[in-house]
This record gives structure tokens, C-alpha cells and sequence, in this order.
């Protein structure tokens, strides 16, 4: 993350994102697979760490080995080539869109640290090394069991999270980078996804009503 001034003087805090160039490594189609979407590949690897299905598909579409596939769902695949270099400049200053990407790993944690709980009562006076444990889970002779969902201890962070409605501020075509108002989900260097805004779209559109 970094910042930037807008016009006005106003800091705004920006995460800078490298997206591309990416090249369309496959085209799917109703006809064939049932629904219309096409994958993208993202930074060149040596051959040798490709496998056969994976060089079959690269060398259909014409272009050497990259390291990561994704695929995205669009309307019209008619609009896209195999081969076809997609770079950042799609989006453009202002755009709202929605990143993807797995949060940073913490492994197994209490629920201090993974639901923001405070500490079970004063940390003197004989209160037992009971500081930050879960507290009470309320299962006495009524209901006897604890309810589904009750905060607890356990894997925090290394999931998949969409954060939804980021103002693109800046393109960068040059270097091939997107400055997006805010933070991501992901640790430096993580892989994202970035789609267009869903929601935000609809919203323009009601706007527009």
C-alpha cells in the first residue's frame, strides 16, 4: 500500500495492484462447454513446469506457459481471440470494482485475535490464568448444548474473500499497474482477481432509472 494526493491536496490510501499483461489461454462457449466464459493466464513460466493438459491448451492458444489460470464468466465471448493480450488499461480512473483474492493465514487462534473479544475479567486478584478464553458458553441444563455458530477458537484467515465497491483510482498502461482506494484481501505478492463491480453497477443503473 501507498498513498496518493488528489487534485484538492486529499490523501487518499491506495493498494498497487500489477494486473498484466494477461493473455486469453482458452475460449468456452454454451455450445460446447455449457456456459460462456473465457481463462486467463498470468505470468510466463519455463515449459517444464507445465503440464500436458495445460501445454496442450497453451499451445492451442498460441502463447508460452504461464504460472497461474483463472477463469472469468462474460456475456460475450465473440469479443475475444485465443492469444489476445488483455492489460490493465480495460478499466479506467474512477471504475468500481470487486477484488478476490485468499486472506493471510494465522493459523489456529483464540477469539481474541479472531473475533475481537476482550479479556475475562481483571488480570489480578486471583482470577486464574482464564484471561483469554472463550468465557462462558451458556450449556447448562437448558438448552444443554451450545448453539450452531457460537464464536469460538480455531483456523483464522486463508479463505477466500471478495471486498466489493473499490474506486480504481489510478491506470498505469505503462507499467501495467492499478492503484484501487483501500486495502485487499491477500499478503504482499498474493495472486487477486479483479472483476467489475456487481453491485456497484446495479447501482448505477437505478441511478440511471
Amino acid at each position: 500500500m501507498t498513498q496518493v494526493f488528489d487534485s484538492t491536496g486529499k490523501v487518499i490510501p491506495v493498494t498497487v495492484i500489477e494486473a498484466g499483461p494477461c493473455v486469453v489461454t482458452q475460449i468456452k462457449t454454451v455450445e460446447v462447454d455449457g456456459y460462456n466464459a473465457i481463462q486467463v493466464g498470468f505470468a510466463e513460466v519455463r515449459k517444464s513446469l507445465a503440464n500436458k493438459p495445460e501445454t496442450g491448451t497453451f499451445k492451442k492458444a498460441g502463447v508460452t506457459p504461464r504460472r497461474f489460470l483463472r477463469e472469468f464468466h462474460v456475456a460475450d465471448v465473440a469479443a475475444y481471440t485465443l492469444g489476445q493480450e488483455i492489460k490493465c488499461n480495460v478499466f479506467a480512473d474512477g471504475d468500481l470494482v470487486d477484488v478476490t483474492a485468499k486472506t493471510k493465514g494465522h493459523g489456529f487462534t483464540g477469539v481474541i485475535q479472531r473475533w475481537n473479544q476482550s479479556r475475562v475479567g481483571p488480570m489480578s486478584h486471583g482470577t486464574g490464568p482464564i484471561h483469554r478464553s472463550a468465557g462462558s458458553m451458556g450449556a447448562n441444563s437448558c438448552p444443554s448444548r451450545v448453539f450452531p455458530g457460537k464464536h469460538g477458537a480455531g483456523q483464522y484467515g486463508d479463505e477466500q474473500v471478495t471486498v466489493q465497491n473499490l474506486t480504481v483510482i489510478k491506470v498505469d498502461a505503462d507499467k501495467n499497474c492499478i492503484l484501487v482506494k483501500g486495502g485487499i484481501p491477500g499478503a504482499e505478492g498474493a495472486l487477486v482477481s479483479i472483476k467489475a463491480a456487481v453491485k456497484g453497477k446495479k447501482k448505477k443503473e437505478a441511478g440511471k432509472k
